[in-house]
């Protein structure tokens, strides 16, 4: 019998204001520092994508989202280039917050 597959779960955020996309620049992290980004986080134990969502908001924009205010935009399920491992991403938008 196969193993079984195993995934990576993140969720990312496209921040939307005046048909612009809002982007951050990432900061003492260790991965990508300067770049821009969207938010984003790997999903952790007995959290929902929308709990990550909203939870990586309020920790890397201190910004509060409500549930009702995300909504999906795309999921996608890739393959990882640097480590093999498969990958499953979760992306919201979302056009107010806090």
């Amino acid at each position: 019998m196969s193993p079984r597959n195993t995934n990576v779960p993140a969720s990312y955020l496209v921040l939307m204001q005046d048909n612009k996309v809002l982007l951050l620049q990432r900061a003492n992290t260790g991965y990508h520092d300067g770049d821009y980004s969207v938010i984003a986080g790997h999903v952790e134990q007995g959290e929902t994508f929308t709990d990550t969502v909203m939870r990586e908001a309020k920790e890397e924009a201190g910004i509060l989202l409500h549930r009702d205010s995300v909504s999906v935009a795309h999921i996608q399920h890739r393959k990882s280039d640097t480590d093999g491992s498969e990958r499953v991403h979760t992306y919201f938008v979302a056009t107010s917050w806090t």
